[in-house]
């Protein structure tokens, strides 16, 4: 690589846990213990946040709001939370397995010299448990960075530039985020990196492997483009089908880049 130096990776419905389904479940278990109503859609909305900050959007739907009975406080959203964090963490270790082609994807980037780093909306104290599930099928990037590292989670850029510290990765347009949320796409841009986008496995299409199997050639190709459609507008400047063509695209902008010095 020439220009290209490392590659920010999201956790959940990117690298490990196919349809991010883990936190998805946690939300609703906890809104549904409280006597409210929410859709998949309300829930997978704001994905990709610092899992406190998630609860605090979902609150501030209107849809949402109108169910809670009398004043909120932030005590309610911290109670939230710790119900949330119950529940995951009752399941989180059965959510660790790569998605198909993660690990031989990361491989690979790292093969072509790439710094292999991470941010998430998991905690800390959740991702000793994801790191060390991933670990054990294979999966363990060189830097991993949570909200608790930094003042504030995404879409704000803290995360990546930590990130791109402890990778020693400057200027932060040598650096390619890739992730599956409108969430991660803002965080990518914000930080001044390369943002890529993922379909497959991702919370925007929202699918397990096995729903996915399901769909007709024409359900797919509808759902592709919506998905890719969320994702550009969010800020991606690629939105690519799988883990499994990161690499490629990132010798491909290597290539573009590298020329574009040469003439300057």
């Amino acid at each position: 690589m020439k220009i290209i130096k490392g590659v920010l990776l999201d956790w959940a419905g990117t690298t490990v846990d196919y349809g991010c389904m883990a936190p998805v479940s946690s939300f609703m278990k906890v809104f549904k213990e409280k006597g409210i109503s929410v859709t998949m859609e309300q829930t997978r909305k704001p994905m990709g946040m610092a899992k406190i900050d998630h609860i605090r959007t979902m609150l501030a739907m209107p849809e949402i709001r109108k169910q809670w009975k009398g004043n909120l406080s932030e005590a309610d959203v911290h109670e939230l939370n710790t119900l949330f964090e119950k529940y995951l963490f009752e399941e989180l270790r059965e959510y660790t397995d790569p998605v198909p082609g993660a690990t031989k994807a990361v491989n690979e980037l790292r093969e072509m010299g790439l710094k292999i780093g991470t941010t998430t909306g998991y905690t800390r104290e959740m991702m000793h448990i994801v790191c060390a599930g991933a670990a054990e099928k294979g999966y363990e990037p060189d830097v991993t960075v949570t909200a608790d590292d930094v003042d504030a989670g995404r879409p704000y850029p803290w995360m990546a530039y930590y990130a791109a510290m402890k990778m020693g990765v400057f200027p932060m347009n040598r650096l390619v985020k890739v992730g599956d949320t409108t969430v991660d796409m803002k965080e990518g841009r914000n930080a001044g990196a390369w943002t890529v986008g993922l379909i497959y496995g991702s919370s925007e299409l929202g699918l397990s492997e096995a729903e996915v199997m399901k769909l007709s050639e024409e359900e797919r190709s509808i759902r592709e483009a919506t998905v890719r459609e969320k994702l550009i507008e969010a800020g991606a400047h690629q939105v690519l089908l799988s883990i499994k063509d990161v690499p490629s695209y990132i010798r491909e902008l290597d290539e573009k880049l590298s020329k574009v010095v040469e003439l300057s």
